[in-house]
């Protein structure tokens, strides 16, 4: 399968990696000495005690791959929205757009149904770019579960978890998702495909809500987080929030699945949360998909959301003060 992954970092670097490896004919975009990097030695991945290399063609410019059966949008939220213009140099008429990124997607009311049927984020998808500019037909969704980190140019470290979730907006088990999980499966990856792909954005977003601002404001690994007393009763109620804002959308997660959401992460011992790696790497912060969009859905379906308002307002000011926010 030909692949182009836009944003080469932790998870696209991990993706593309064992992507390649597999067979399929990748490419990767990426910049600065991590570009440099990946074009001189190759993509190189630690993982199980060892070290793979990859080597993918790789550029800061879309338009030198041409067109992709699939393209993986690795990038963060924020910079997804700068890039999409730039990723229609990889679309021919048939190619799907998987969006490996954290938060509520840009598509997320598309063929949702209702009355809030093709309604835009501002936090998300400021005056709808990425659904005009790419199109929410080409999306296919995709949770992320692996922890994973840049540890040095060109290098990437896996740590904890192998699955992808994949599922079509529209519910479907549509030819191109199980093309994609079998491609996904052959190169190691668990990529169920999921008929409500939403119930999985929101479990996965009930713990970046919480995890990643707070990591941000105490510095915490996220053992830390999920096991100190009262930063998990912090979790706790903001994860209690996003279920009745998602609850309020027709998402309904059971209350019992919060301990166990806690308890799940808590193992992946001394993780630092992405927030917290961009943070001291001096990145660009991923607040508006993971917790800005969260506040933005409450206020749009009457949903209170104290305990998140207050998180979000201190992360915020946390990433202006650091000059990474706003």
């Amino acid at each position: 399968m030909k692949i182009c992954v836009v944003g080469a970092g932790a998870i696209g670097g991990y993706l593309a990696v064992e992507l390649a490896l597999a067979g399929n004919d990748v490419c990767v975009t990426a910049r600065g000495e991590h570009l440099r990097a990946i074009q001189r030695h190759g993509l190189r991945l630690q993982i199980g005690g060892r070290e793979k290399t990859a080597r993918v063609p790789a550029s800061d410019r879309p338009a030198d791959f041409g067109a992709q059966e699939v393209v993986i949008c690795a990038l963060k939220a924020h910079q997804a929205w700068h890039e999409c213009e730039r990723m229609t140099a990889l679309f021919g008429p048939d190619t799907c757009v998987v969006t490996a990124v954290n938060g509520i997607p840009w598509w997320y009311f598309y063929k949702v149904g209702g009355p809030l049927e093709g309604h835009h984020l501002q936090s998300v998808d400021p005056d709808a770019r990425q659904w005009k500019v790419i199109g929410p037909e080409r999306a296919i969704g995709c949770v992320v579960d692996p922890a994973c980190e840049v540890v040095a140019p060109g290098i990437i470290a896996h740590h904890e978890f192998k699955r992808f979730t994949l599922g079509e907006p529209d519910g479907t088990s549509s030819q191109r998702v199980q093309m994609l999980a079998r491609t996904f499966e052959a190169a190691g990856f668990d990529a169920p495909v999921r008929n409500n792909i939403r119930w999985n954005i929101w479990l996965k977003l009930w713990g970046n809500a919480c995890f990643n601002p707070i990591s941000l404001l105490t510095l915490a690994t996220l053992d830390r987080i999920t096991g100190e007393p009262a930063l998990r009763r912090l979790c706790t109620a903001v994860m209690q929030e996003c279920r009745q804002v998602a609850a309020a959308l027709q998402v309904v997660i059971p209350e019992a699945m919060i301990s166990r959401r806690l308890d799940v992460a808590g193992s992946a011992r001394g993780h630092k949360m992405s927030m917290l790696q961009d943070l001291e790497r001096g990145r660009s912060l991923e607040i508006d998909a993971l917790v800005s969009a969260v506040q933005e859905l409450g206020s749009l379906t009457n949903t209170p959301t104290r305990t998140l308002d207050v998180l979000l307002a201190l992360a915020q000011e946390r990433g202006r003060q650091a000059g990474l926010y706003g």
